[in-house]
């Protein structure tokens, strides 16, 4: 590994502090503290749009809007966007997002551009990472921003708008961080041509999905994907979810699955018991995290035989179409969810296409530590894309 150069630390390190509730022991009572500051924003009408759509292109900007209210450091400037993009059975659905970027002048060919897709946030509208004051990763982003890259991120489609969330859904995701570059550009000329793609946990599922529909697509700009934590076959996934702590998010499952096959019937995976779950999470973007249902109390048995359940798995499922560009793929081995040794036969499909794939194992460490503990080598991998040096590989 690298070294984590000394101002980079520092950078991160404040970053994170920033967001914190400081505590000191040995001192005396605190202050009274004034009253918080609502996490979440309110839904505005900037998210709205006429029902039908209006007809766009995908990545044809519908609006976008300076906003000033995310915890974000003075010289970080955010605007936010809507703009048009494509569901999983090719509809026309408006999607939000907010594009960061520094507050200077632009340099020569304009600020390179990083594409972040975020991690699973919720299946209701209001849980849009840019309806969250922090933007739910807000400390990595701005650090990104402070080192002369513009930051684009989009929501997913359902998230912020009115339409359809195909809650983890890898090629709909991808299709929705795609288009938001261009989207970007149209609101921000300042924005350079070159960009890159980035995800963590769910949002690395959405950067594999990216590599592969760049494969379709050919856009010469992209300059390949780092996807850190979430890698591995979708089933493998979802049944060691089923076993842990966040079962919840299978009910969320459902809702995806439903979205991306609507004659998916609910009610051949679900219990009883869990459909009133199910019915909530469009409302309440923390109502599957609560859940008090064991398992074999939400799902019915046989459920991953469902006709629907297993497509969804396969198209979820990264390493079997082309990929085009460079990947990083980056995982703990003591992740929980999706371990580095589920993510090996992921690698070895794309080391098999001849795909230029460099594969960092961080022993010890969980997802969320493993997203701290790689900055460096996910700097020195993107800096490199930009700089057009060859890109490593550890494949055999």
């Amino acid at each position: 590994m690298n070294t984590f150069p000394t101002v980079l630390r520092i950078l991160w390190a404040a970053a994170l502090l920033a967001t914190a509730s400081p505590s000191a022991p040995g001192q005396g009572p605190a202050a009274p503290k004034p009253p918080r500051t609502p996490r979440m924003l309110p839904l505005t009408k900037f998210y709205d749009t006429p029902d039908p759509l209006p007809a766009g292109k995908p990545g044809e900007l519908i609006r976008s809007q300076p906003f000033g209210e995310y915890y974000l450091p003075y010289d970080v400037l955010a605007v936010r966007i809507l703009y048009h993009s494509r569901s999983s059975s090719g509809e026309d659905v408006a999607v939000s997002g907010v594009v960061l970027l520094p507050d200077g002048a632009r340099p020569a060919g304009g600020w390179p551009v990083m594409a972040w897709a975020h991690d699973f946030t919720g299946s209701a509208r209001q849980c849009a990472p840019s309806l969250l004051r922090n933007l739910n990763e807000g400390p990595l982003l701005s650090m990104y921003v402070g080192l002369g890259h513009a930051m684009v991120v989009s929501d997913y489609a359902g998230l912020g708008t009115n339409f359809p969330n195909a809650a983890m859904d890898m090629r709909s995701n991808a299709l929705d961080v795609i288009n938001s570059i261009p989207a970007a550009r149209a609101a921000l000329p300042q924005l350079g041509t070159k960009w890159v793609a980035v995800g963590y946990s769910q949002g690395g599922l959405a950067a594999i999905g990216v590599a592969e529909a760049d494969s379709e697509t050919g856009d010469l700009n992209y300059l390949g994907a780092i996807a850190i934590s979430g890698v591995a076959e979708a089933q493998e996934i979802f049944e060691r979810i089923a076993e842990g702590p966040a079962r919840g998010l299978l009910v969320d499952l459902a809702h995806g699955i439903k979205t991306v096959f609507p004659e998916f019937r609910v009610e051949e995976m679900l219990t009883d018991k869990a459909i009133p779950l199910y019915q909530h999470i469009s409302h309440d973007c923390e109502a599957s995290s609560r859940t008090g249902l064991a398992a074999n109390e939400m799902l019915k048995p046989g459920w991953k035989n469902n006709r629907y359940v297993k497509e969804f798995f396969v198209r979820n499922t990264p390493g079997w179409k082309p990929v085009h560009g460079p990947l990083l793929l980056i995982s703990g081995e003591t992740d929980p969810e999706v371990p580095a040794d589920l993510t090996a036969p992921v690698v070895a499909r794309l080391c098999e296409q001849k795909v230029r794939v460099l594969f960092v194992k961080y022993p010890g460490l969980n997802a969320s530590a493993v997203l701290r503990n790689s900055v460096s080598e996910q700097i020195s991998w993107i800096q490199a894309r930009f700089a057009g040096l060859p890109a490593p590989s550890n494949c055999p």
